[in-house]
């Protein structure tokens, strides 16, 4: 017998809420770098264990009057804020995929679709936790962003065995290079190529042969070299994203040095042309390629931003947001993303200039809005990119 969509509605509703509450944890915690398993959840104004009857989603906020019942310490609306949104969050994408036609080709629940629900959720639970960090702090852990990265390896590895690979294909359901427009064995050998040049910077970075930018150690040791105090030191934003530049050097040049091997000897590359196009290793080719495009691009942005303007333009948090959102959605759609992000940065800064405020945020949040309305539109965008290339 089916079960009842209200009970799926509620069950997911109360799980959601459950996770926005270990979101808060994460958003508290993780900046602050401490444990978000131990110790059990407290009050930060005067330490007393949260009892369970006290740590329900929701209800306990509203019942404690917003305040901690031992110290009466105001309890800020962001923890009641992030449980109701991630609540809804939960409900809204499982009737966004199985409810309603905005979404095509998804199949249903026990028969694949509870991956592509719960990537999307997993990718969209790690954006909120960001965005609430980056708003408060103006910084983005970058754990959050490769757990989600991680998550969209992993799915897009394994889809082919849960899901039809063609129906997978078609509708672009997860990131794929054996898609109706990535499909591409040259596709493949870019992303293939980035992912040996990115292990070779890293090396070169922990060898010291390649030197990290903003390095505050390294900042405070020339300082007392210069027999000048740490604090009068400041950093050259040009010139530390040209050591970003140098960083990226191995991943360009390997993955245009492998897209011109493949192409130039395709004869000799038969295995490659078969290999990369089976389920599995198209999955992993193309969500590692949309990683690569989400965070380029970004990427891009800020060094060309830093060496015009001389100051740091968008932080390296964000970089790394968008490729996780790429390793999700994909190289295409997470291209749409982030020209979608900026209309909402201009409506904030229309409505601070309406209300004449002058509260600035920060651009990860903006970044993580437009990946929800790709999600969202996602076949609109595909039905008009198709009629392009395919006309």
């Amino acid at each position: 017998m089916a079960v009842p969509d209200w009970i799926w509605l509620v069950f997911l509703f109360a799980f959601g809420c459950c996770i926005g509450s270990f979101l808060n944890v994460v958003i508290y915690r993780l900046p602050r770098e401490k444990s978000i398993v131990s110790p059990p959840s407290a009050c930060p104004a005067c330490g007393r264990h949260i009892r369970w009857f006290d740590n329900i989603p929701l209800v306990s906020w509203l019942l404690l009057g917003r305040k901690c019942r031992y110290c009466k310490a105001r309890i800020s609306a962001r923890y009641f804020i992030i449980e109701l949104l991630t609540g809804l969050m939960f409900v809204g994408m499982f009737l966004l995929y199985f409810r309603s036609d905005l979404r095509s080709g998804i199949p249903a629940i026990i028969d694949g679709g509870w991956l592509i629900w719960l990537v999307s959720v997993a990718l969209l639970a790690g954006l909120i936790a960001a965005s609430a960090i980056d708003v408060e702090l103006w910084v983005i852990p970058l754990s959050i962003c490769w757990f989600v990265t991680a998550a969209g390896l992993a799915a897009s590895s394994v889809a082919g065995w849960v899901i039809d690979p063609s129906v997978l294909h078609q509708y672009f359901l997860l990131p794929s290079t054996a898609d109706i427009i990535l499909r591409s064995s040259t596709v493949a050998s870019l992303a293939a190529g980035a992912t040996i040049g990115l292990v070779i910077s890293n090396l070169l970075l922990a060898g010291g042969l390649v030197r990290r930018s903003y390095d505050l150690a390294r900042l405070k040791d020339s300082g007392e070299k210069a027999g000048r105090p740490e604090e009068v030191q400041e950093f050259s934003d040009r010139i530390e994203v040209c050591r970003e530049i140098i960083f990226l050097m191995p991943i360009v040049i390997c993955s245009i040095g492998a897209y011109w091997v493949v192409s130039r000897f395709s004869s000799s590359f038969g295995f490659w042309l078969s290999f990369s196009q089976k389920a599995p290793v198209a999955g992993l080719l193309g969500a590692l390629w949309g990683y690569f495009v989400g965070g380029g691009l970004v990427w891009a942005t800020r060094i060309f931003g830093t060496l015009v303007f001389g100051k740091e333009a968008m932080g390296l948090g964000d970089v790394h947001l968008m490729g996780a959102a790429g390793a999700v959605i994909g190289p295409v759609f997470v291209v749409i993303a982030f020209f979608i992000a900026p209309f909402f940065g201009l409506a904030w800064a229309g409505g601070q200039m309406f209300f004449k405020k002058t509260r600035q945020i920060p651009y990860g949040p903006f970044l993580s809005l437009g990946v929800f309305v790709g999600i969202i539109l996602h076949d609109g965008f595909l039905r008009y990119l198709i009629s392009i290339l395919y006309p």
